[in-house]
């Protein structure tokens, strides 16, 4: 929804959407340099920034995520774990459920795994594998069933 009360609305969902698409690109990339990783962790939270500005709860939610999945990418558990939580918060407070509540119980189980924690890891695998099948549409199941699979306790 547009809110004509918010300056330049536009250009911050452009920047919002662009952002986070290209940090997606990042994440996914396995020879990531250095200088990308560091891209990788600025672009997410400058998605988040934008969304904060004209988004609702769920871009919000999602935002954290993101963030929370490019410090595991970048192998750095501390932040991961914070914007995990942060994530399941958002996602908590506000009902959010289907595919963003299982991601945010995900994100909370790969930041445990990231910080060696199999105990809370497979608490959250656990949690997010009941929100999982749930999931009302097949494919965004699926998907999300083999990103959790990935996760080690």
């Amino acid at each position: 929804m547009k809110d004509k009360k918010v300056p330049e609305y536009d250009l911050h969902r452009k920047l919002a959407v662009d952002l986070f698409n290209h940090c997606w690109n990042l994440i996914e990339k396995t020879d990531r340099t250095p200088e990308e990783t560091d891209e990788m962790i600025h672009t997410a939270h400058a998605s988040r920034y934008h969304w904060g500005v004209i988004g609702e709860a769920l871009h919000r939610q999602r935002g954290e995520w993101q963030i929370s999945r490019a410090y595991a990418a970048a192998n750095l558990p501390h932040p991961c774990h914070y914007h995990a939580r942060r994530c399941l918060e958002i996602t908590l407070e506000n009902a959010i459920g289907d595919f963003d509540l299982a991601f945010a119980y995900e994100a909370m189980a790969r930041a445990y795994s990231l910080l060696n924690d199999p105990v809370s890891c497979q608490h959250f695998i656990n949690l997010a594998k009941q929100a999982g099948e749930k999931i009302k549409e097949k494919d965004d199941r699926e998907y999300f069933l083999s990103e959790l699979n990935n996760i080690t306790p």
